[in-house]
């Protein structure tokens, strides 16, 4: 069940209004970066969160707070829609409005919405929900979670640089904050899991016995000299989950020329391949 508040979670104010940064809002909400994905993300990830319930009420949570984010930024791209022309024709010259709309905003939020925010990405894609990552695996979901935060934090980062309007600024850096705050309760929820010495390799119910420990830890080279691979620190010293040591080497093909043999009849082939 849920529930919802006529109040907004945190003030929204526009001092300026300004289309064209009403369409760069967008993005925050329906771009693969943006706020339906993480809403969505997080909300099927519990519905398949499986074990501790807790997991799941974490996650149900911070997609509760996201729907509330999506309402927030959904107010501000209206509220700097405020003005814009209703006609084609109006004047641009004595309007920086209307020549803020001539100028490339997305006209969809005029046409198809009445000057409001829509599903869509800064290009009026509608957002099809190909970008949620909910595997059933937690400590997948989690890592994957870290991900989506970081990628929305560099967007609201952005967006912050994009505007000088005092209100505008003032919700982008809590929008940041919360984003700060969402990248480190998933890293946390990793750390409840065990770690990285036990959630990975993922997922740490495969015995790894079975793997090909050969490959497990070695960083694969694939320059066509046959030169060493770069070298970092996934080239050497102890794995990230303490299983195993990294190393490196060029590759070599282990494999034989695949032959698929001919063409079965009637299968739409050419005569040259049956």
């Amino acid at each position: 069940m849920f529930y919802t508040d006529s109040k907004l979670q945190f003030p929204v104010r526009v001092d300026k209004p300004n289309p064209l940064f009403a369409r760069a809002l967008q993005q925050a909400i329906g771009g693969v970066e943006g706020e339906i994905r993480v809403a969505m993300q997080y909300f099927f990830q519990a519905m398949g969160a499986r074990g501790n319930p807790k997991f799941r009420d974490l996650l149900l949570n911070t997609a509760a707070e996201e729907l509330g984010h999506i309402e927030m930024l959904a107010t501000a791209v209206a509220l700097n829609l405020e003005g814009a022309p209703l006609s084609m024709q109006e004047e641009a010259a004595d309007n920086p409005v209307a020549g803020s709309v001539l100028s490339g905003i997305n006209l969809k939020n005029l046409l198809s919405a009445g000057l409001s925010a829509m599903p869509v990405d800064s290009d009026g894609v509608p957002f099809n929900m190909s970008h949620i990552y909910a595997s059933g695996n937690i400590a997948a979901d989690m890592n994957s979670n870290v991900t989506a935060e970081a990628t929305g934090r560099v967007l609201a980062v952005r967006l912050y640089n994009m505007t000088d309007d005092p209100g505008m600024k003032e919700m982008l850096q809590f929008l940041i904050a919360r984003d700060t705050m969402h990248q480190n309760q998933w890293l946390a929820a990793i750390e409840e899991l065990g770690g990285n010495e036990n959630v990975f390799p993922i997922p740490n119910s495969h015995p790894q016995e079975e793997e090909n420990l050969d490959f497990s830890y070695v960083f694969l080279g694939f320059q066509h000299d046959g030169s060493e691979p770069v070298q970092g620190r996934w080239s050497s010293g102890q794995s990230i989950d303490g299983n195993g040591s990294f190393t490196s080497r060029p590759i070599e093909p282990l494999g034989e020329v695949p032959n698929l043999g001919r063409a079965k009849p009637k299968s739409g082939a050419q005569a040259e391949q049956l």
